[in-house]
């Protein structure tokens, strides 16, 4: 199958009523991961499914995946599946697991060890002012802050890592092509060239109530550790936290005045158990190990992705330098920096198999990362 078909399959699949993550990643396990089969089987009938679903895998909606197809055929999108080599190493340990993500931006950046930063909409000036610093200060220290995109305390955060310069993800509730809420499309721009928008919901999905609890589960599935800044009781934050903790993933709150309502959900995440923190370096200590585990994690499955040999895989973390690949990858570089899309046509290999490899490459001090998803080769 060529890009385009496999693309119509898997958006096919996750767009069938029903069918839901669980169900496409259990039929993936059982056809060993061929998107192909597992459509051809669910079109047979073969499985027990509802009359809205064998209608739409009878007549699929040929507009609908038009549009699909459109959006990820422009610059800088992506469709990240399951299957593929560089999807979310964290989000695999999760209760109900994406099966696919669609990302506007640098995916490789899903990657990096993050810090989910999450609190009230309707948070005050003091709150917002410590979502920027943290934000800051996290990201300067090296890790991705991600969010949700909401007003106050998310929009914050994000803001305070673009404006030093720094790449965050924002995980959405909509379709990566329906931007809410509509006052932070500036913000979403800047995102773009700094860092990616991502979700599990297909272009054209507008926000929904519902929505938000299931983007919660990417926000703490993707992140190390969650921080909490200002939360009323009945706050999604204490969601996002709430999985964060069920995942075994670090949460950490910052304290408040009594009087203040929106410090009471904080309170409440550090009297069942979350860290009480007053500055981003706490956070930072106490996630550095489990961030350098991640990297020694993906280190070792990447070495084993698309593009290393029998041979090179049982020379080590560094037997990149020896794959032929590689090497034409670091040519393709030169000394200037590089789009992914760039790369892409130069070397004729995959937005897949690239990111794979360039997070290799980053991870051994061969290249970095610059804003707006483009590539430096570093001077040996």
């Amino acid at each position: 199958m060529n890009q385009a078909e496999t693309w119509r399959s898997w958006l096919i699949l996750l767009r069938t009523p029903g069918l839901g993550p669980g169900g496409l990643r259990e039929r993936l396990l059982a056809a060993d991961g061929a998107i192909d089969n597992v459509l051809k089987q669910l079109q047979r009938h073969a499985l027990p499914l509802s009359d809205e679903a064998v209608a739409w895998l009878d007549r699929p909606d040929e507009a609908r995946l038009a549009a699909d197809l459109a959006w990820l055929a422009e610059p800088g999108h992506r469709l990240l599946c399951c299957t593929d080599a560089d999807f979310p190493l964290l989000l695999e340990t999760i209760l109900q697991p994406p099966a696919a993500l669609f990302v506007a931006g640098d995916a490789s950046l899903l990657l990096h060890p993050q810090v989910a930063i999450v609190g009230a909409r309707s948070a005050s000036t003091a709150g917002l002012a410590h979502a920027r610093a943290f934000a800051r200060e996290l990201g300067l220290a090296g890790f991705t802050v991600t969010s949700g995109m909401a007003d106050g305390i998310d929009g914050a955060a994000h803001a305070g890592v673009l404006d030093a310069g720094l790449p965050t993800v924002a995980v959405m509730g909509t379709g990566p092509d329906r931007i809410y809420p509509r006052k932070h499309h500036a913000l979403a721009r800047r995102m773009l060239a700094q860092g990616a928008l991502v979700t599990e919901f297909p272009p054209g999905t507008a926000a929904r109530a519902d929505h938000f609890p299931r983007r919660n589960r990417i926000i703490a599935g993707l992140a190390l550790g969650t921080l909490v800044i200002e939360a009323g009781l009945q706050s999604g934050s204490l969601i996002t936290a709430r999985l964060a903790a069920e995942q075994g993933r670090e949460v950490f709150a910052l304290p408040g005045s009594i009087h203040n309502p929106l410090a009471r959900g904080c309170h409440r995440l550090i009297r069942d158990g979350a860290r009480l923190v007053e500055s981003a370096s706490e956070v930072v200590e106490a996630l550095a190990p489990a961030a350098v585990a991640l990297g020694a994690e993906l280190a070792s499955r990447l070495n084993v992705g698309e593009g290393c040999t029998d041979a090179v895989t049982a020379a080590g973390v560094s037997a990149w330098r020896a794959d032929s690949d590689y090497q034409r990858l670091l040519d393709a570089l030169g000394h200037d920096p590089a789009a992914l899309d760039e790369l892409v046509a130069r070397t004729g290999q995959s937005a897949a198999a690239l990111s794979s490899m360039l997070l290799m490459l980053e991870l051994e001090g061969m290249i970095e990362t610059l804003p707006g998803n483009r590539y430096q080769r570093l001077a040996p």
